[in-house]
């Protein structure tokens, strides 16, 4: 049983063959939507949108460990244990949130 505790070992598992190729069937299992959007009656898709900035391809749908891999190693390539859900709502399940910043008011423009 593989240990995913550090970045490094994450990079590896993440970067392998066998989570890329899963990784792709999970996606199209859930024919490529967000399953946590679906289940709140929303559809999120992939919009296949490029990134002039990163020169790329938008990330828009993740694959999600359920059980998560560092405490559930044995499952990181369990397909019951896989979803395809959006970027927000994966942010929002690890408890990630990125605020835009409002700008401030300026009276002496006008």
């Amino acid at each position: 049983m593989s240990e995913y505790k550090t970045n490094s070992q994450k990079r590896k598992f993440y970067d392998s063959k066998s989570w890329k190729l899963i990784r792709e069937e999970v996606k199209k299992r859930d024919n490529y939507e967000c399953q946590e959007c679906k289940r709140q009656g929303k559809v999120t898709i992939d919009k296949n949108e490029f990134s002039e900035r990163a020169k790329r391809k938008k990330i828009q749908l993740v694959v999600h460990h359920i059980k998560e891999l560092v405490h559930n190693p044995d499952l990181a390539l369990d397909e019951d244990n896989l979803e395809t859900i959006c970027v927000d709502c994966h942010n929002k399940e690890h408890g990630r949130s990125f605020k835009h910043k409002v700008p401030k008011w300026n009276d002496e423009r006008w």
